[in-house]
């Protein structure tokens, strides 16, 4: 019940971004890939070569493809803290900083080139502002509706490199 009401509101909150808004005019081959997906895991990988989940061992996630070439993404760590006075806008700093740190999501355009095996976000809105009006080119795998793709410039910036892998809903 709880997963039938986050993924109504997510849908909700997505159609109304998406109200109004002008059609991308050349529709992305993207068959595969249009539907509703489930974050599976996020996984950073440092310069050395060492690894981090930025949202922990069960991130919280969705990825809407629509056939118009429109897109969102919303991930969440699984756990984060409660803000103790009950109003956003009453946070501490560090539950501020926990919110951000566990937050990341982003709506736009897109298109794929199956034959490269990329998709290109044309980020139109982010929570992290500095992606606003960016275009990024990811990397992709798909197997067993399964999306496996990298992140060459992360939230984290510097050179850290990102792999995000989701499961196909529907």
């Amino acid at each position: 019940m709880k997963k039938l009401i986050l993924l109504t509101g997510f849908l909700t909150i997505m159609i109304h971004a998406f109200a109004g808004k002008p059609q991308n005019n050349s529709t992305p081959d993207s068959t595969d890939l249009t539907g509703l997906w489930t974050l599976v895991t996020v996984e950073n990988i440092n310069p050395d070569g060492s690894k981090t989940l930025p949202y922990g061992i069960s991130p919280k996630g969705l990825l809407v493809f629509d056939k118009s070439g429109n897109y969102a993404i919303q991930i969440l760590k699984a756990s984060r803290p409660k803000v103790e006075a009950g109003d956003k806008n009453k946070a501490t700093p560090e539950e501020n900083a926990a919110l951000v740190k566990g937050n990341n999501s982003h709506f736009g355009t897109y298109k794929i080139n199956k034959d490269e095996k990329t998709i290109t976000f044309y980020v139109e809105n982010a929570f992290y502002p500095n992606w606003e009006g960016t275009v990024q080119e990811r990397f992709y795998t798909l197997s067993n509706n399964e999306l496996k793709y990298i992140v060459r410039n992360t939230t984290n910036g510097g050179d850290i490199t990102a792999v995000v892998i989701w499961k196909k809903m529907i």
